[in-house]
């Protein structure tokens, strides 16, 4: 569980990263032929920073 601050930041995270792949499916931008999964993992390991970092989010956890 996250606070309101932190899972507005992870949408806007991935309404980016989704802009950005789907610019690659369209063939607009080649996206340096990165995969899914990387990014995936990379998204992970930032909303974990986020939550793991933010006081708010401490609180709604307890």
């Amino acid at each position: 569980m996250c606070c309101d601050k932190c899972m507005k930041l992870c949408g806007v995270v991935l309404l980016i990263l989704g802009i950005l792949f789907l610019l690659g499916d369209l063939a607009v931008w080649n996206f340096w032929n990165i995969q899914w999964w990387t990014v995936a993992f990379l998204f992970g390991g930032l909303a974990a920073l986020c939550t793991g970092g933010c006081p708010m989010c401490k609180e709604a956890k307890k």
